[in-house]
């Protein structure tokens, strides 16, 4: 499970910098808190770091799933790839939301294939 724990925390750093990201864009555009609007850029910002943790909900039980019923070493190159795939999408949304849609596929094809693979692994290990 090493290279399920280093994918995990990699994913968990990349959020936490998002996050931190998305801090310093709301004192940079004077947005304060509670507000999640104002400045364009510190809204992009904003759901880069709420979008992560949507996509985390389902990457991490996913994840285990995968590296549980089918592959470690293949869950975890999956997994390399949405943490990726987050990169690309905050990098293209950061500088005009119409481009994070190949991050945005990137992290929702990974979720797809370690979900679908994690049920129906253990689907087959039941027969």
């Amino acid at each position: 499970m090493e290279l399920i724990a280093i994918v995990v925390a990699l994913a968990l750093m990349q959020y936490m910098y998002f996050a931190v990201l998305c801090g310093q864009a709301r004192g940079r555009f004077h947005v304060a808190a509670p507000s999640t609007s104002g400045n364009p850029a510190f809204e992009r910002q904003f759901r880069v770091q709420a979008n992560t943790v949507e996509q985390l909900v389902i990457f991490l039980p996913a994840l285990f799933l995968f590296a549980t019923f089918v592959s470690e070493p293949i869950a975890a190159g999956v997994g390399l790839i949405f943490v990726l795939g987050r990169g690309l999408y905050a990098h293209g949304y950061a500088i005009d939301p119409s481009r994070r849609g190949p991050g945005f596929l990137l992290t929702f094809v990974s979720n797809g294939i370690l979900l679908a693979g994690g049920l129906i692994g253990a689907i087959v290990s039941l027969i």
